[in-house]
């Protein structure tokens, strides 16, 4: 094998299949990336790690079609850090050499043989924008479950209703939903999904800069999600196991809403939280045009901080983990928030609106369980 590739392709391409790759694989040639060459003047770069597989297609002039496997960060690494001028690549022997300008790497090539066979992804079911997709994965990904009791909650349910997307996802502190638009490939498509949130993520940071994305949900029984834009692609397994009902949380009435500018409140919640001790709540006041911000109680540190608010029902005081509220305020992403109370001791509903009089969107809904907080 033999090539010549342009080093910032290269150097992009091997970064995006070798960002999943494990640290400590199970098997070693699971670290390495596949490439392929070929004669017609492509390479196809590729990663597997028995969950998340990872292939990308680049031009590049072949000189010598044929296949090697190489460690993938180490290579990822060189080539982000040669020179911007043309890389050579050629397999030698039990080497593969690697020569840009003055600069020469010969690296170990792996035994191909024992490389698995990556999976095939299921048939295209649909395109969704790249920009709507990124936006709406973050939105709800930040309360999937990040720990592992319960495996369930560390994935994101996608559920499919034809051109509708619910995205769901909660860790019982917290729980996120969007709901969505997309072109699905049949008007009475049907799929439901759970799809571990921090594969789901990095997939929708890395593809959602593209135009469109097209998803591949197969009819479920194969385990897999495929995504694929430009000319990168990417399958998932799915997780198993039934997902908690767990919409029931969202309050049925309202009693207290108030209205505020987002960034204002997401940065005095960043300031007042500095006195918050880990696990420990902030307090807030909402009285008619004002909202009090406070944390820290007794002979600790203390700070609190008072902002304008639009108040529509009841005065209320409420406590909630500050990094939970500053994750729903940051995902939000308008310009005012809505906060909507039944009790002090009932989930609260963030939702987004772009004018302080204007309607709700509940396109997005965070929902926020209070906690006790000691005066």
């Amino acid at each position: 094998m033999k090539f010549r590739v342009e080093r910032d392709v290269l150097a992009e391409a091997v970064t995006w299949v070798a960002r999943g790759l494990p640290a400590r694989p199970p098997v070693p040639v699971l670290a390495g990336v596949l490439i392929q060459a070929d004669e017609e003047g492509s390479l196809t770069l590729s990663a597997f790690d028995y969950e998340v597989s990872a292939k990308v297609t680049i031009p590049a002039d072949v000189a010598e079609a044929g296949t090697v496997l190489v460690l993938g960060r180490l290579l990822a690494d060189i080539s982000r850090n040669l020179p911007n001028r043309p890389i050579d690549v050629e397999a030698d022997g039990t080497k593969v050499n690697v020569t840009c300008g003055s600069s020469r790497f010969s690296l170990r090539e792996m035994p191909v043989a024992e490389y698995p066979t990556l999976p095939v992804a299921p048939d295209l079911s649909g395109t969704i924008a790249g920009d709507v997709f990124t936006q709406a994965v973050a939105q709800v990904a930040i309360a999937a479950d990040r720990g592992d009791t319960l495996p369930i909650l560390t994935g994101v349910r996608m559920e499919i209703d034809g051109e509708k997307v619910t995205l769901l996802a909660t860790d019982r502190y917290r729980l996120a939903m969007r709901e969505l638009t997309w072109n699905p490939s049949a008007t009475d498509a049907s799929h439901v999904a759970l799809i571990p949130a921090r594969q789901l993520s990095d997939t929708a940071k890395a593809l959602g800069a593209a135009g469109s994305v097209e998803l591949a949900l197969g009819n479920g029984s194969d385990g897999l999600v495929g995504f694929e834009a430009g000319r990168r692609r990417t399958t998932t397994r799915l997780l198993d196991g039934e997902y908690p009902k767990v919409t029931s949380i969202f309050p049925s009435s309202v009693d207290t809403e108030a209205v505020i500018e987002t960034a204002a409140l997401e940065e005095a919640v960043k300031r007042v939280a500095l006195v918050a001790e880990r696990n420990t709540p902030v307090l807030l006041k909402f009285t008619d045009g004002q909202v009090f911000i406070e944390a820290g109680t007794g002979d600790d540190a203390q700070a609190s901080e008072a902002l304008e608010s639009t108040l529509t029902g009841p005065e209320i005081q409420i406590a909630f983990n500050p990094q939970f509220l500053l994750d729903g305020l940051h995902a939000v992403g308008t310009a005012y928030s809505r906060l909507s109370f039944t009790q002090p001791s009932r989930p609260a509903v963030l939702t987004g609106q772009a004018e302080v009089d204007s309607e709700a969107d509940s396109s997005y809904r965070y929902v926020l369980m209070p906690v006790r907080f000691a005066s």
